[in-house]
């Protein structure tokens, strides 16, 4: 049986940051790791369906996970994106009030982000949002500066070159079918039948992630959350978007609304709907909802055209609440929640995951901590 000192289980935005954590970090630092992955490329789950948006931390619960990884995130990330010459754009975002009803949530809205740490937010009024983005309709808006567009794949692959070339491996068609706590360390079950032995195992498996920890054999059952999953579809824009900044109307309960979101290239797409499912494979966009997008994106774009939407993509939210309750915070447990020495499980790791990448392998190395 091989034997490493540290494996990191899944290469999305998340595990690809958490390796380059590990691998560049003292103690853990000068030793033999790997980053594990099912499939024969990085970041093709979730990393790959999402808005690519870098959130301000606006709307999370104060003192959560959420809420703390997110602002430290986004300026470790900026700050990352800068020093590497990854293309990202601080664009900005309007989150509008189409209803009267919705604009004492304005003010909320803000004072929840001034408690976390997000102090740039401006109130604005309809004129002034309409002089920002004359397309737009609203009653009142917040302006955020500090969110913005990255190229999320240039990103990973960066994190990818950061951890290889301080000597980490990533290995592809590697898929974990069940592991085993040992005294001695994990010993991890491969698909194709070997084994292999890490002292430190991380489980940044995204979607799979609660399943996979179900098959961890000497992990507690009752550590391990059920998965939910939160379907969102896409839109794109044909033709060109008339708007700069991301629009964002007042969140709902699963979401953060169906909201306009650029590209670099400037190209805008709508989305994500919320739209429970059963399985993480479901990502057919759904057509269904067509009606339901031109609806809501009139709310705030009046002239949107009949037929200028086209199908374009579905995420899915690895989710570890039900529809029913109220949004889980992201769950980091390492041993000291699960008494498993060595290993670390991410469960529930969605937006803001991507702003909080950096952050969270920073939060995963405090957990191995000794």
């Amino acid at each position: 049986m091989d034997k490493v000192d540290g494996v990191v289980i899944g290469a999305g935005v998340v595990g690809l940051a958490v390796a380059r954590a590990l691998v560049t970090a003292s103690p853990f630092g000068a030793r033999e790791w790997m980053v594990l992955e099912a499939t024969d490329a990085i970041g093709t789950g979730t990393s790959s369906r999402n808005s690519e948006v870098i959130h301000a931390g606006i709307y999370y619960p104060q003192g959560s996970l959420k809420a703390k990884l997110c602002v430290q995130g986004r300026h470790q990330l900026y700050d990352y994106l800068i020093k590497n010459g990854i293309a990202h754009q601080r664009c900005g975002k309007l989150i509008v009030a189409t209803h009267e009803s919705q604009v004492p949530t304005l003010v909320s809205i803000k004072a929840k982000a001034h408690a976390n740490g997000v102090g740039d937010l401006v109130e604005v009024d309809a004129a002034t949002a309409q002089r920002m983005e004359p397309a737009l309709a609203c009653l009142a808006a917040l302006h955020s500066p500090s969110t913005g567009i990255i190229d999320s794949h240039a990103y990973m692959l960066s994190l990818q070159g950061d951890f290889e070339n301080a000597g980490g491996l990533v290995a592809f068609h590697a898929s974990v079918e069940s592991a085993e706590c040992t005294a001695e360390g994990i010993v991890l079950h491969m698909a194709d039948g070997t084994e292999l032995m890490a002292r430190i195992v991380v489980n940044a498996a995204g979607l799979t992630a609660p399943w996979l920890a179900a098959k961890f054999k000497g992990l507690p059952e009752q550590h391990v959350p059920s998965a939910y999953f939160a379907k969102g579809n896409y839109f794109t824009l044909s033709g060109k978007s008339p708007f700069s900044r991301l629009i964002y109307p007042v969140p709902e309960a699963a979401g953060l609304g169906v909201h306009l979101t650029l590209d670099l290239g400037g190209q805008a797409k709508f989305g994500p709907d919320v739209q429970w499912v059963d399985r993480p494979d479901d990502l057919a966009v759904s057509l269904e909802h067509e009606d339901a997008f031109y609806r809501e994106v009139r709310k705030y774009w009046p002239a949107l055209p009949d037929r200028a939407l086209q199908p374009g993509y579905a995420g899915m939210r690895p989710k570890i609440s039900a529809p029913h309750e109220a949004a889980a915070d992201f769950c980091i447990q390492g041993p000291a929640q699960h008494g498993v020495k060595g290993l670390v499980n991410l469960f529930g790791i969605e937006s803001p995951g991507l702003t909080s990448s950096l952050a969270i392998g920073e939060a995963v190395l405090k957990e191995l901590q000794p």
